[in-house]
């Protein structure tokens, strides 16, 4: 069995099987994922080499209507199959049209015809019905790999964070959590430069960074369609002039890792740098190239390179949705970063592709038994949903961002809430006075809808 290794970001490998080799390349040509733009022309060009080849074979009788099984219409089979009904009743246009051309002097076969056309219609439907269910489930498959990303990171960060208390505690003004909470404030600084949205926090993110590894002379510099260009926008320590076909710079761009003198297996030791890291978004998009010429020589080791590029990438996927989470923050101030950044994923999600999310808000009263209860159900949470909850002197709410979740899935969640509460404490939601409110993410604006969610809850955002 064939299978690939694929490494994200943290070193973690991950392997996908192919019993049949790489099919890749051949799966995309049968079954396209989506139309391309050239679906008409290739249709029409299919169908009209089929009716050459029937022709050569049967010259008196180019649609083998003779034949005793209707051969031509397995051409508009595959055509509505690969794009569609629309295009599949294309293709049995031109075999009316190749019909009425050369058997001008024969009666119309309306079975042989009607037959056909049903069998493209139905083929069609499956073929439409199953790609907007194959979109829909990649970029379904978008959120979570971008929220695979992030936990990724995020563990990696918090097993650093336990090694560097015991190692360098006292000699580090600064922890990994304070390292988290200063990115997001980059990042989201970063948004405010309309132009170029680096510009303005690339300089603090690259004395931080160098702050946090030890970098002595180093500069970061903008990428655009895979080049790095002339002008740095944030330096640190001596100025210098970017070599732009360095070895260790190509190297770094090619395979968006960290590229350093010490991987002699990979790129030859012959560089005037001493490492290239690229900033790289949770979405795969390199959006920036750091450079560095001198660091000392016992913090080139491969802890500090990968603290490098996981906090490099922690600030690229902030700075992607900084706008969205913005806007949610500006909406309701004391929302969680973790929070609101997903909201804005999970709506932009839903008005790209459809996929519904939902949020359900559980209002529990302030007393001993409520904050029992609140504490259970927080506990209960599901690995993907991201939780908020909020104590005030009347009332405990806990709000539940719920990924990939319509009405039937909250039934389901809060039907395992209360057969949790009745097991436990011998209870329900309502014998317990618990106020359950939900929304439904609707592609609008979720700082706003967010806003009503509390307000019905009782909370004074």
């Amino acid at each position: 069995m064939n299978t690939a290794a694929v490494e994200n970001n943290s070193g973690v490998s991950k392997r996908h099987a192919q019993p049949f080799g790489d099919l890749g390349r051949v799966r995309r040509f049968l079954a396209p994922a989506v139309a391309r733009p050239f679906a008409i022309v290739e249709s029409v060009v299919m169908m009209v080499l089929v009716l050459a080849i029937a022709r050569w074979i049967q010259p008196d009788d180019p649609l083998l209507l003779r034949a005793g099984f209707p051969w031509l219409w397995l051409a508009s089979l595959i055509v509505a199959l690969r794009y569609g009904s629309l295009l599949g009743l294309l293709s049995g246009a031109i075999v009316l049209i190749a019909w009425s051309t050369l058997y001008s002097h024969v009666a119309f076969p309306a079975l042989y015809f009607a037959g056909g056309l049903i069998q493209t219609i139905i083929a069609g439907h499956f073929g439409d019905t199953w790609g907007s269910r194959a979109a829909r489930a990649s970029s379904l498959n978008d959120y979570l790999n971008d929220r695979l990303v992030a936990l990724t990171n995020s563990h990696y960060l918090l097993r650093l964070s336990h090694e560097r208390l015991e190692k360098d505690l006292l000699s580090r003004p600064t922890t990994l959590r304070d390292s988290i909470t200063e990115l997001r404030r980059l990042s989201l600084e970063g948004d405010a430069a309309k132009g170029d949205e680096l510009a303005r926090s690339a300089p603090g993110l690259l004395e931080f960074v160098a702050q946090a590894c030890q970098i002595e002379v180093a500069a970061l510099y903008p990428v655009r369609d895979g080049k790095p260009g002339k002008q740095a926008i944030a330096r640190i320590g001596d100025s210098f002039e970017l070599a732009a076909h360095d070895e260790l710079v190509t190297h770094a761009i090619n395979t968006m890792s960290v590229a350093h003198l010490k991987n002699s297996d990979n790129v030859a030791p012959v560089s005037e740098y001493l490492v290239c890291a690229p900033l790289v978004s949770a979405d795969g998009e390199l959006r920036a190239l750091l450079v560095i010429k001198r660091m000392p020589f016992l913090s080139l080791n491969f802890d500090n390179l990968q603290l490098l590029l996981v906090l490099l990438g922690y600030y690229a996927d902030g700075v992607e949705h900084s706008s969205f989470v913005q806007r949610i923050l500006d909406a309701v101030p004391g929302c969680p970063h973790e929070f609101a950044l997903d909201l804005s994923r999970l709506s932009r999600l839903q008005r790209q592709s459809g996929v519904a999310s939902s949020m359900v808000a559980l209002v529990f009263p302030r007393d001993e038994a409520g904050d029992s209860l609140f504490e259970h159900v927080i506990r209960r949470r599901r690995a993907l949903d991201v939780m908020w909850p909020v104590q005030t002197a009347r009332q405990s709410v806990l709000l539940n961002l719920m990924p990939a979740t319509d009405t039937t899935g909250i039934d389901g969640y809060l039907a395992r809430i209360e057969a949790s509460l009745t097991a436990q404490f011998n209870t329900d939601l309502e014998r317990a006075r618990i106020g359950v409110h939900t929304l439904h993410l609707d592609g609008g604006e979720p700082g706003a809808a967010l806003t009503r969610l509390l307000k019905r809850s009782g909370l004074d955002v």
